[in-house]
C-alpha cells in the first residue's frame, strides 16, 4: 500500500475521533497537504508535508508510514513526525493558555439576587 484517503489516515493517525470528524476537518480546510488545502479523497503519501489544526493545536507532520487500520496510539504515533518548530510553538501556546487561567477570577457559586441584577443591568436589560 502506498497511499491512502486523507481521511482514513487522519482517523488511523488519531488526530480525530471518527472518519467522519476527519472528513468534515478537511471540508472546512483546516487540513493543508504540502501547502494546499486538502479534501478527503485526496491520497496521503510517505513524504507528504502535512498541517492539521483541531482541537488539540495546530500540527505540521510529515508523513513517515501510511495506514487504514487504528490501531493503539503507540502504533499511531509511528505513523507520522512532528516538527520541531510545531512542537516547540504548540507547547507555547500551551502554555500561554494555562497563564491565562491563572488570571480569571474564578466564580465561586451562584450568584446572588444582587449580583443577577448588576449582570443585567450590565448586559442592558434592565
Amino acid at each position: 500500500m502506498t497511499s491512502v484517503r486523507m481521511d482514513k489516515w487522519l482517523w488511523a493517525a488519531r488526530f480525530f475521533k471518527t472518519r467522519a470528524m476527519a472528513a468534515r476537518s478537511c471540508e472546512l480546510g483546516r487540513i493543508q497537504s504540502n501547502g494546499q488545502p486538502a479534501k478527503p479523497a485526496r491520497e496521503v503519501k510517505i513524504g507528504d508535508m502535512l498541517r492539521v489544526t483541531n482541537d488539540g493545536g495546530d500540527f505540521q507532520v510529515e508523513v513517515l508510514l501510511v495506514s487504514e487500520v487504528r490501531g493503539p496510539a503507540s502504533v499511531a504515533q509511528t505513523l507520522y513526525r512532528e516538527t520541531e518548530a510545531s512542537r516547540e510553538s504548540r507547547l507555547k501556546a500551551a502554555e500561554e493558555r494555562k497563564a491565562m487561567r491563572q488570571f480569571e477570577p474564578t466564580p465561586t457559586g451562584r450568584p446572588s439576587k444582587r449580583d443577577r441584577r448588576r449582570i443585567i443591568q450590565f448586559r442592558g436589560r434592565g
